[in-house]
């Protein structure tokens, strides 16, 4: 044996939890390899599958990997390599059986086995080497790390280690080898920062730029010359550079950023990211040359990956993955998509930066001719000269050849003639959020567009049948509600209409996916799902600044709701004449849960945009024009009960959408509050958080979700 003395963990016997996992089985073939004097053992990482369904690790893959390795080294190689199937090497843990662990101790295991086997390549006498294929992500990059050598294939689809994105840790060695690697402020980056941006991801270039990979080789042959690399390296040709890692200020530096961003995207509700930051500073004590020192910081995940597999933030996050990856691709009501109708050209009313960013997101997608009209020459001008810009720009961040640019921008057009709208099979309206504004349009429109053309509307909550009620053709007149950003914001719901048609929604939906978004089919009721939902809660904290709360009392209590900002900073964002706009178009129909906010009142009439303003050094205060002008009662709230009454609104309006029949279901809300505005993964949403508080059934008597879903 060519291994070091530590000896491997015994086999475990897969808990029920993981009785369906699809097995990562590990095969070893001994190769003489030109160069090398000596055999050496070529692990390959299998599940059996395509590259569609990646290969991941639960406890028989474990298994299989560790008598894997046990066949290599009984061989006495000169060096040991792991590789994986075509295009993918490794993405991590099987997830699935997380949410079955109803077992501290089986959490454990799981932790305590993948190091076991892991650390086999890192304390190995003979040099080991990570040929990493494909994709790598969580485990499957730990286990790259575990290595003493990396290769990357130039075509290799992601790189990352995603945990705290699902509010766990990289638990089988991430936190403690990677800043040992490449340093403490790269590993927060990796580790905090990528995660909690939309789970971003680096690219092979990246990974050799920060340290990772040692070599970005070509994809065509990566086997063959991850081979030769090896053997220059095993011949002292090749030297892989090892940085000197600072463990003084670099590492306070770092690690003071990474409470920063977890603060800043969590405010240090969602465990997973907090447990990880302390974690990656436990690594600066850690000696990768020492067993017993990553014998503690090993430990140390695993006791911190267990807390987390019991805690109901992880069982939400990965509720919250499950929906944005599965349902949210299957959405619930949709028609067959056989009925869609063929979108060849597209008109859009209006050319403001909505209707702008809409007319380039459709370009791009679709790549058919897309023209903008308006109410006179200038402002068609200026939302073609937009689109244009945009593709400039991607053509010079060389997102887009010149020749593909070029065809772009010859497809956008504009037109004060709505004529020109004749031969397109879709448009789309994004005007002034006023129902006569927009009847009035829809009827122009029908003088020109053929019968087959659909009519969406960009509304964001007024109603769709009483903007078809006067056509022709009702039935082809359907909700399109995008988010702004609109190139960054996954989110559409789709509105049906009394009577709109399966064609016209087939279509709809089938373009949603053509602009790779996803949508949601909501019923045609005031605000639909997330203005609705959201108008309810801002309303709420609003109302109690109305009534005499502190401003900063009311915008700092509700955090762990799990929204991506203040109320207050987002009232400032989407505009305060808007959120007054939505507010009364939701307190004309539901009087007696949604009341008109003076203060808001007060700073529309006064033309103030922001309540906050902001010193030099960061810090905020109230605009003392805006607390001049906004009525204040003496009936302050503490923190506590603004968040209390605040929940208690998403609760009983939640309710009463489901009666309503707004959605399908409660991950159908759920899924809108993810996508439409950034809510946490950690609370699944917002229903997950509203049972695991108490406050569904306080306020409606049932839970929203089953026990289990989501939760313990």
């Amino acid at each position: 044996m060519t291994e070091s003395t530590t000896a491997p963990a015994e086999s475990t016997t897969a808990p029920a939890a993981f009785a369906d996992e699809v097995v990562t089985h590990a095969f070893t073939r001994i190769l003489t390899v030109p160069g090398i004097d000596g055999p050496v053992a070529l692990v390959t990482i299998d599940n059996g599958f395509d590259h569609t369904k990646p290969s991941t690790f639960g406890p028989a893959g474990l298994d299989a990997l560790d008598a894997a390795l046990d066949e290599a080294y009984a061989a006495d190689p000169v060096a040991v390599a792991v590789t994986g199937k075509p295009f993918v090497f490794a993405v991590g843990a099987d997830l699935n059986g997380v949410p079955k662990i109803a077992d501290r101790e089986v959490a454990l295991t799981m932790g305590r086995r993948g190091h076991a086997v892991f650390r086999r390549l890192r304390e190995s006498s003979v040099p080991t080497f990570a040929f990493v294929n494909g994709a790598a992500l969580g485990g499957g990059l730990e286990l790259a790390l575990h290595c003493h050598y990396r290769t990357v294939a130039d075509n290799a689809a992601a790189l990352g280690l995603p945990e705290t994105f699902l509010g766990l840790v990289p638990g089988w060695g991430g936190t403690q080898l990677l800043p040992n690697i490449i340093g403490p402020s790269a590993a927060v980056t990796v580790v905090v920062e990528n995660a909690l941006n939309q789970n971003r991801m680096l690219k092979p270039a990246d990974a050799q730029k920060i340290g990772i990979a040692d070599a970005v080789l070509g994809g065509a042959d990566f086997l063959e010359q991850s081979l030769v690399w090896a053997a220059s390296v095993l011949a002292g040709d090749v030297v892989p550079a090892r940085p000197e890692i600072d463990r003084g200020q670099a590492w306070d530096e770092a690690i003071t950023r990474a409470k920063g961003i977890v603060a800043g995207k969590t405010r240090n509700h969602a465990p997973g990211p907090v447990k990880a930051v302390e974690l990656l500073e436990l690594a600066r004590n850690t000696d990768l040359a020492d067993a017993a020192s990553l014998d503690r910081g090993f430990a140390a995940e695993d006791e911190a990956l267990a807390d987390l597999l019991m805690a109901d933030e992880l069982r939400a996050g990965l509720y919250a993955f499950d929906l944005v990856q599965k349902r949210a691709k299957r959405p619930a009501g949709a028609p067959d998509k056989s009925a869609a109708r063929k979108v060849t050209g597209v008109g859009i009313v209006g050319a403001g930066l909505m209707a702008s960013q809409l007319a380039l997101l459709f370009v791009r997608q679709l790549k058919v001719p897309v023209i903008l009209t308006d109410i006179d020459q200038e402002r068609i001008d200026k939302g073609v000269g937009y689109v244009h810009a945009e593709i400039d720009k991607l053509q010079g961040k060389k997102r887009l050849s010149p020749d593909a640019a070029n065809r772009l921008k010859a497809l956008v057009s504009g037109s004060l003639d709505k004529a020109a709208f004749a031969k397109t099979d879709w448009v789309i309206e994004a005007v002034f959020e006023n129902l006569d504004v927009k009847n009035k349009v829809f009827a122009e429109l029908e003088e020109y567009v053929s019968p087959e053309t659909i009519l969406a509307t960009n509304t964001s909550s007024l109603s769709i049948t009483r903007m078809a009620a006067d056509l022709k053709h009702p039935e082809r007149v359907v909700g399109f509600h995008f988010f702004n950003p609109v190139a960054v914001l996954p989110l559409l719901e789709v509105i049906r209409g009394e009577k709109t048609d399966d064609a016209t929604l087939a279509t709809a939906f089938a373009t949603a996916k053509s602009l790779k978004k996803s949508a949601v089919l909501v019923a045609d009721k005031p605000g639909f799902v997330f203005n609705r939902l959201l108008t309810r809660a801002l309303g709420e904290v609003m109302n109690a600044i109305d009534e005499g709360t502190p401003f900063d009392v009311a915008d700092d209590a509700i955090g762990e709701l799990g929204m991506p900002m203040s109320p207050l900073t987002l009232l400032s964002l989407v505009g305060p004449a808007v959120a007054l706009h939505t507010g009364e178009t939701m307190a004309e129909y539901y009087p007696e849960r949604f009341h008109d906010s003076p203060g808001l009142q007060a700073m529309v009439a006064a033309k103030k945009s922001a309540v906050w303003t902001y010193g030099a050094d960061g810090t905020k205060t109230v605009d003392p024009e805006v607390a001049d002008l906004w009525p204040q009662g003496d009936s302050p709230s503490t923190s506590e009960q603004v968040l209390d009454r605040t929940r208690r609104a998403f609760a009983e309006e939640i309710d009463i959408m489901l009666t309503e029949g707004v959605v399908a279901a409660a991950q159908d809300i759920d899924l809108c509050l993810i996508l439409g505005g950034g809510f946490g993964f950690w609370n699944g949403g917002i229903t997950p958080y509203l049972d695991r508080t108490g406050t569904s059934e306080a306020v409606t008597g049932h839970r929203f979700l089953d026990k289990g879903v989501a939760s313990l």
